[in-house]
């Protein structure tokens, strides 16, 4: 491992190694906000991280700063950090991974994850995503994904997604963990493509819940379906007076009943949609309330 700081070395039994990046892979933070809500429910610790200059290009992904509490000026770079998580009875420990999606080097990158997994005995590797799609927030957020293991797939009740063309680090990783014949699974929610904030807090909670059916130990989402509720309330309450709006919605979610998977208006009643909700964002307290 030529670019993995180790700051400490824990002993795990079979962990479950759980993967989240932000970019491309996490429409509305659903992915990462999912692994960092699993690591503050299991009490994850970090132990490790990579390092940011081998796999960024800083005028693409930047470095941010920020006032700490004494008022002092801090920079963080883009990067990934893992943390861990031990468990009692006969659970496995988890490794949970998040981090900027790398700008360069991929392939280099995913064999730094690897080979760290190998060194902590990775029993099993999950990577989350998020893409945006047809979906309604009425309805339940869809989370489709794949496994190599049949048993696993039944156990998870994934519906395998039929995507092809363009992929993030999240499709590299998944790949080269089924080269090596590591065990793998992915977790992708649907986003409906009219939400235009940068937080969805039912998708994030989606992403959880079927998390939890795979790690065998409740996570605790009564905070995040509460913010699911109030996200979902704030946002009837924002196309309540609009009935073109509205009038769409119903026909959007008649559609989806039905499955088909044809918009039941033209493109530029999206934009319509998509510039409203934009107009309206600076309204109230906002749709931010995700974990």
């Amino acid at each position: 491992m030529r670019y993995v700081t180790m700051e400490r070395t824990p002993e795990l039994r079979a962990p479950v190694a759980v993967l989240a990046f932000t970019g491309w892979n996490d429409a509305a933070s659903a992915a990462s906000n999912a692994a960092r809500f699993a690591a503050r429910r299991l009490g994850a610790r970090r132990f490790a991280t990579i390092a940011p200059e081998p796999f960024y290009a800083f005028t693409e992904t930047r470095p941010s700063v920020r006032l700490d509490a004494s008022g002092q000026r801090r920079l963080t770079w883009p990067g990934a950090e893992f943390f861990y998580a031990r468990t009692e009875g006969e659970a496995p420990d988890y490794v949970i991974g998040v981090g900027a999606e790398p700008d360069l080097r991929w392939r280099t990158f995913t064999e730094e994850c690897l080979d760290l997994f190998g060194a902590l005995g990775v029993s099993m590797t999950v990577t989350l995503g998020a893409l945006i799609g047809d979906a309604s927030h009425r309805r339940p957020i869809a989370v489709t994904g794949a496994a190599a293991d049949p048993e696993l797939a039944a156990r998870l009740d994934l519906r395998r997604s039929r995507y092809e063309g363009p992929t993030g680090i999240v499709g590299v990783l998944h790949h080269a963990l089924r080269e090596a014949g590591r065990p793998s699974a992915s977790l992708w929610a649907t986003v409906p493509h009219y939400i235009t904030g940068d937080q969805c807090p039912p998708a994030t909670l989606a992403v959880l819940r079927r998390l939890e059916r795979l790690l065998g130990a409740p996570l605790d989402l009564d905070e995040l379906e509460t913010a699911s509720e109030r996200f979902r309330e704030r946002l009837e309450a924002t196309i309540a007076d609009d009935p073109r709006m509205s009038a769409w919605l119903e026909r959007l979610d008649q559609t989806l009943e039905e499955e088909s998977r044809e918009l039941p208006e033209p493109d530029e009643l999206v934009g319509d949609i998509e510039q409203f909700l934009r107009d309206r964002s600076g309204d109230g307290d906002g749709d931010g309330d995700a974990p």
